[in-house]
């Protein structure tokens, strides 16, 4: 079906992503690759000059707790792991997800959602996002 199929994923709200990982499963079905992936907020280090050293520690910590997590959640695919890719990117989720998707060539996005609420009118804030500037079809699984 698809080849390469990017699913961005919040490490720190697994939850999410648990029925988004069966419809990026049945799309790859022959030997499409899922890459997750994890997005980390930019930090303001270049305002605040003084504490770089101490963010550059968080934002390292940040990263490797996102790849173990990224990690752990390859378990949960019943897909062989050689077929699933981790990415962690810091940036803002849409940007990264169509940087990533012209840096693969991609074929689609699968992301979870969280419930509505009237600010997000009907999606996730990053879902919504990613779909308004995505440049490959995206499929929104709640």
């Amino acid at each position: 079906m698809y080849k390469t199929i990017i699913m961005p994923v919040d490490v720190f709200e697994m939850e999410l992503s648990d029925k988004a990982i069966r419809h990026a499963e049945f799309m790859a079905q022959q030997d499409g690759v899922i890459h997750l992936l994890h997005v980390l907020p930019g930090s303001a280090s270049f305002t605040m000059s003084r504490f770089a050293a101490d963010l550059r520690r968080f934002e390292e910590h940040l990263q490797h707790e996102a790849e173990t997590r990224l990690q752990t959640m390859i378990g949960h695919f019943s897909i062989a792991p050689s077929r699933i890719k981790m990415h962690v990117r810091i940036g803002t989720v849409r940007d990264v997800v169509n940087e990533l998707a012209e840096d693969l060539d991609a074929d689609v996005v699968v992301i979870g959602s969280r419930n509505p609420s009237i600010t997000t009118h009907l999606l996730g804030s990053n879902a919504s996002s990613v779909i308004r500037h995505a440049h490959i079809p995206v499929l929104v699984v709640r």
